[in-house]
């Protein structure tokens, strides 16, 4: 039999399966991509009697996969946060869905594991732009300022990492991330001993002093947008750098589109921090736009629709 690991290449992702592998070590395929490349059960080829476990992607857009894998009657087990549309029943389907706005997938998996590894699990919420729950989820460790603002360095930077329109625009393919994770129960000693961290955070420092150079194109009291141009950093930046304009701006929704080589945009939406919501809703009006409340994107915007799009972000959260 065998057994496959199907996750989102961000911090959430990462950091989920990293908690579920510390308490459950098991060998087996692992299989994610940049953090928009969730129609990753489709890559399953799973047989009778294997089992998978999939991790923060959206059940909805895997559902047909899904139901592929049941009718097998491969055991599945679903931890996730984004929009799950109809959750199919069956006995082969244990699902941990929870869409709440202030809850990541490393929180849920942190709550099947009775807080075995909390720190990785303030990680994923810090790496999911949820500051306030990732220090209430703190407080009970007793850390120190200094290592509180350590582990969210550490979520931004492997959320960070999972960003871009390809693996070629990323510093480790996310698979490659999570086996330098893998090896450390407590993401101190990562942080501490592993070149990676250094790595992602040069990158990161340089990235972002280029982000900050930009100016909307849209700008007004309730929403912003802004248009990158076609480089790698502009997609590697995409989605920390909308995480920092909320966080800054905390009552004002924002989107920033970033070219792609085809000429179309790649596109983060971040809704008002004083609300988490309405981001969902806006990015799945268009064909490729998926997520959760606070937080989501489109894949691919066709060029023609961006005119189409601010009039749509403008609706949202005018």
């Amino acid at each position: 039999m065998a057994h496959f690991d199907v996750f989102n290449g961000d911090a959430d992702g990462i950091c989920a399966l990293h908690q579920l592998r510390l308490i459950d070590p098991r060998d087996g395929v692992l299989i994610t991509g940049v953090k928009r490349d969730i129609n990753l059960l489709k890559r399953v080829d799973a047989q009778p009697g294997d089992t998978v476990t999939v991790l923060d992607i959206s059940l909805e857009k895997n559902l047909a996969d899904l139901l592929r894998l049941l009718a097998l009657e491969v055991q599945v087990s679903y931890f996730d946060h984004h929009f799950a549309g109809e959750i199919p029943d069956s006995p082969h389907l244990d699902a941990h869905i929870d869409t709440a706005a202030d809850v990541c997938t490393g929180w849920i998996v942190n709550r099947s594991c009775d807080n075995a590894s909390l720190p990785w699990a303030v990680t994923a919420l810090f790496g999911d732009n949820l500051h306030d729950a990732a220090r209430a989820a703190a407080a009970s460790l007793g850390l120190e300022k200094s290592q509180l603002q350590q582990l969210e360095e550490l979520g931004t930077l492997l959320n960070y990492n999972g960003y871009g329109s390809s693996l070629e625009d990323l510093y480790f393919p996310p698979d490659e991330l999570y086996q330098k994770v893998k090896p450390f129960s407590d993401p101190f000693d990562f942080v501490a001993s592993d070149p990676t961290f250094e790595t992602l955070r040069d990158g990161f420092h340089a990235d972002m002093t280029r982000a900050r150079e930009i100016n909307p194109v849209l700008k007004a009291e309730k929403y912003a947008a802004f248009l990158f141009p076609c480089e790698s950093f502009s997609r590697r930046v995409s989605g920390v750098y909308s995480n920092q304009l909320a966080r800054e701006n905390p009552d004002r929704a924002h989107a920033l589109a970033s070219e792609l080589p085809s000429g179309e945009y790649l596109i983060s939406v971040r809704a008002p921090l004083s609300e988490k919501c309405g981001a969902d809703e806006l990015c799945r009006q268009f064909p490729t736009g998926g997520g959760r409340k606070a937080a989501a994107g489109i894949n691919s915007l066709p060029r023609e629709d961006w005119p189409m799009f601010l009039e749509a972000m403008k609706k949202q959260f005018g």
